[in-house]
């Protein structure tokens, strides 16, 4: 197994650094199980947001600003042109017309990135590109569509007004302005107005760096042959595309086998790198769930079951010494996604420091009746639709068996089934997470 760094030490695993106790967890109900919101918010407490540091503007795409950026320039910096024609006084062709045309001298050209000669006297024109700064003394632009285009004298048939094509300085931005508030997410645009006023680095939070690791000694790697008893991994690559699109630097492992010690071996090797642990596999009741059995050893844990369907058994911890967050997943493959929805993704989003941690839901109206298991919240897969009014309706997607990929595949929704009901009747208005908005 890769150390990535770290020298691999026989007696450091054996021994488990001391680590604070995780905080209380919550009361489980009547049947044994906490709720999905109870578990979610247990994890987001045991958690912290990453800290940030100086990142550059590129780099910081989707990151969150961890200060307030106001502008120490001018947008436009200086009085331009918006058009390219010739810098006016606006009184000397106010009254051109194709009929009574006024002919001025050209006495000067300024360039965009350069300067005007002189200020403009009246009675006189100066050839401007866009974006050049407006000459002294002239007060609009006559774009060269109202001209003859000429170059030693030029021709205007249309009359021009005080300001026209005039980009005034300040009238974007100005010095001292608010551009970003600390905690907004920095988007495309705001890259771009960022470098527009000067800022090359910004204070961010970073990505958080998610290794992703899959367990099973039946899953082989797509790509490579397998024998009748095996099964690709799916979960890894499921996983890992799940924390890139919430934003997170992802380091996927692939699989490790049902042998405890290779898991541990491998666990810790990570531990170097990684913000944030997930696995897959090994959380349930079976004789071979050896993420249950080794986790331990190795920090602070706590496994419990979630009155969710799919996706009951789950486990977090605080492990090694730097009390790296482990989030332990169930290993079929409907599960583990449902899973990264309702508690992987807030926290990474928590770790980022981008708000609101939880993905927001939408209101659907059931386009059939449904059936859902009481004392459990179910999250079905489903397809939203909207009438030409824009109303939405949602309707499930194959069964619920949590092995059911294609169906995954199909869907662009979660249907929340609330725990107190087992029947849904057409028509009735439920809460709906969608996956494919914007994040």
């Amino acid at each position: 197994m890769p150390l990535f760094g770290r020298k691999k030490n026989d007696e450091a695993l054996r021994h488990v650094p001391e680590v604070a106790v995780l905080p209380e967890p919550p009361v489980p109900g009547p049947n044994g199980l906490r709720t999905l919101e109870q578990h979610r918010d247990y994890l987001l407490g045991c958690v912290e947001e990453l800290m940030p540091f100086g990142q550059h503007v590129l780099d910081a795409l989707g990151l969150s600003i961890c200060e307030d950026v106001v502008s120490g320039i001018d947008l436009p910096r200086f009085d331009n042109s918006a058009m390219d024609g010739y810098a006016v006084r606006a009184a000397d062709v106010q009254y051109a017309t194709d009929v009574r045309p006024v002919r001025l001298p050209v006495v000067g050209e300024v360039p965009a990135g350069g300067a005007a000669p002189h200020r403009l006297s009246p009675g006189t024109v100066m050839k401007i590109m866009t974006g050049a700064p407006v000459p002294g003394d002239a007060d609009a632009i006559v774009p060269y569509e109202a001209t003859d285009r000429g170059s030693t004298d030029v021709t205007v048939t249309v009359p021009s007004s005080v300001g026209q094509h005039i980009r005034r300085r300040g009238e974007d931005v100005g010095v001292g302005d608010l551009i970003l508030a600390a905690g907004s997410r920095i988007g495309v645009r705001d890259v771009g107005l960022l470098a527009a006023v000067g800022i090359d680095k910004v204070m961010v939070r970073p990505r958080p760096r998610v290794v992703v690791i899959s367990t099973g000694s039946e899953l082989v790697d797509p790509g490579l042959a397998l024998s009748p008893e095996q099964i690709y991994d799916s979960n890894s690559y499921l996983l890992a595309a799940a924390a890139k699109d919430a934003g997170a630097q992802v380091f996927r492992v692939g699989h490790v086998g049902d042998d405890p010690a290779a898991l541990k071996q491998l666990v810790y090797d990570q531990l170097v790198r990684a913000d944030l642990i997930l696995t897959t596999g090994g959380v349930s009741q079976g004789d071979y769930d050896i993420v249950k059995a080794v986790l331990p050893e190795l920090g602070a844990t706590d496994f419990a079951g979630v009155a969710m369907q799919p996706g009951k058994p789950q486990g977090f911890g605080l492990i090694g010494e730097d009390r790296t967050p482990i989030i332990m997943l169930p290993g079929n493959p409907v599960s583990a996604f449902v899973s990264f929805e309702a508690f992987v993704r807030p926290v990474i989003r928590k770790l980022m420091g981008l708000t609101p941690y939880v993905r927001p839901g939408v209101r659907c109206a059931a386009a059939h009746a449904m059936s859902s298991i009481p004392g459990r919240t179910q999250l079905a897969r489903g397809v939203i639709a909207a009438d030409e009014t824009g109303a939405r309706t949602v309707s499930l997607v194959g069964g619920h068996g949590s092995h059911l990929l294609g169906d995954l595949s199909k869907a662009d929704a979660l249907v929340v089934l609330p725990a107190d009901t087992d029947f849904v009747a057409a028509g009735t208005e439920l809460e709906v997470w969608p996956l494919d908005l914007p994040r």
